[in-house]
């Protein structure tokens, strides 16, 4: 471990600059889910519980540098306080952070405004940063999910103070370390989602790193069709063909092999409960669109998961979000989460539409480790170096 964590620092009467992702969705004023506030509670904790003070620093939307008063992070003070049980006290300029009210150095925790209404923040300004680092004494960065970021509160702030990850991003770190750093082998990918061109790089990363790669979704639909199969009126990027070809190559010159669907669930329309039929991927109907993998599918890759003793995932094997083509995903899902469970497999899984997938599988709780990031937890998984996660080694 290259970087350090909060047992590694002497927090006492410091103020602890916090970098968190409390990026939450709102209606009609009311934080909707929480998920992210509740994360970084053990960080806060921790701080408080050695004798620091936390300022946290967030962005909330994207108000590219100006003061939007629709983005402002006080939506979000209810549901923080409430998770900390303490009260929170929002600072609304840099200038006030810097001469610090009587009542604000009261306060357990202070929370500074969106640190996007500063055009410095996304243009990575080295005197912002150095502005931003005279407020605190020591820099915890908690929000891994803005760690491929490299923005004035991720990366550049770190250069000025003592510097370590918080709880959450540790448990990222740690995470991802198992999963593809040094994993148990084998080692199961399973990619799924719409679109190869997306995951190009994550794809060719993972056939140097992986056993066996799963390969589900919209994008499996370009490498059937890559082999000259048909896949009727199916979601297809046929210009992705020679990808998917070069892809293939790769992964038959490392020895990783790569698990596409047997069988295929097909349907007229896309719509939920729509008349189906399964058939072999080699039958696919020019009438028909591909939305699921069939039962033969999901039996390789439960065949898969069980001789695998890590497995990481992301993206759905189907059109999980209508039914009845969430059946491979959910049946998948809830394979590794058996297996997980029973201490057999280190399960990390990431990405949004990964975790709405385990959510409605009833999956995600019984998964080694699952991530919120979604685009730090992709550039990761292709193999990329993250600037906040750079700036913590020093």
């Amino acid at each position: 471990m290259s970087w350090k964590t909060l047992d590694d620092m002497d927090l006492d009467g410091k103020r602890v600059l916090t970098r968190v992702d409390i990026n939450v969705p709102v209606e009609n004023g009311m934080v909707t889910d929480t998920t992210r506030i509740d994360r970084i509670v053990p960080t806060i904790h921790d701080i408080l519980a050695k004798g620091g003070k936390p300022m946290l620093l967030a962005h909330f939307g994207r108000p590219k540098g100006k003061v939007v008063l629709d983005m402002s992070l006080r939506v979000a003070l209810p549901a923080l306080e409430a998770a900390l049980g303490r009260s929170v006290t929002l600072i609304e300029t840099l200038e006030g952070a810097e001469a610090l009210t009587s009542e604000a150095l009261a306060a357990d925790v202070l929370l500074l405004e969106n640190i996007r209404f500063h055009p410095g923040e996304e243009t990575n300004d080295p005197e912002f940063a150095k502005r931003l680092a005279g407020l605190g004494d020591v820099y915890c960065n908690d929000a891994f999910s803005a760690a491929h970021r490299a923005h004035a509160s991720t990366e550049a702030v770190a250069h000025h103070l003592p510097s370590c990850a918080g709880r959450l991003m540790q448990a990222e770190l740690q995470a991802l370390e198992a999963a593809l750093g040094t994993p148990k082998r084998p080692v199961v990918a399973v990619v799924g989602g719409a679109k190869v061109s997306t995951k190009i790089d994550l794809l060719g990363n993972l056939t140097s790193k992986v056993d066996q790669l799963v390969i589900g979704g919209g994008m499996a639909n370009t490498f059937i069709a890559a082999q000259g199969l048909n896949v009727g009126k199916s979601l297809c990027e046929h210009d992705m063909a020679d990808t998917a070809r070069a892809i293939m190559s790769k992964a038959a010159a490392t020895g990783c092999e790569i698990i596409l669907p047997a069988d295929i669930v097909v349907a007229r329309e896309f719509a939920a409960c729509a008349e189906n039929a399964t058939f072999a991927v080699h039958l696919c109907p020019a009438d028909a669109m591909i939305l699921d993998a069939g039962p033969q599918s999901v039996a390789r890759v439960a065949a898969a998961l069980d001789n695998a003793k890590t497995l990481i995932w992301n993206g759905p094997l189907g059109a999980f979000e209508i039914e009845p083509f969430d059946t491979a995903t959910n049946a998948a899902a809830r394979h590794a989460a058996a297996l997980s469970r029973a201490g057999k497999l280190i399960s990390v899984a990431g990405g949004g539409d990964t975790v709405a997938a385990f959510n409605k599988a009833g999956a995600a709780d019984d998964f080694t480790y699952i991530s919120t990031a979604g685009g730090a937890f992709l550039e990761w998984m292709e193999g990329k170096d993250l600037p906040g996660v750079a700036a913590l080694k020093g």
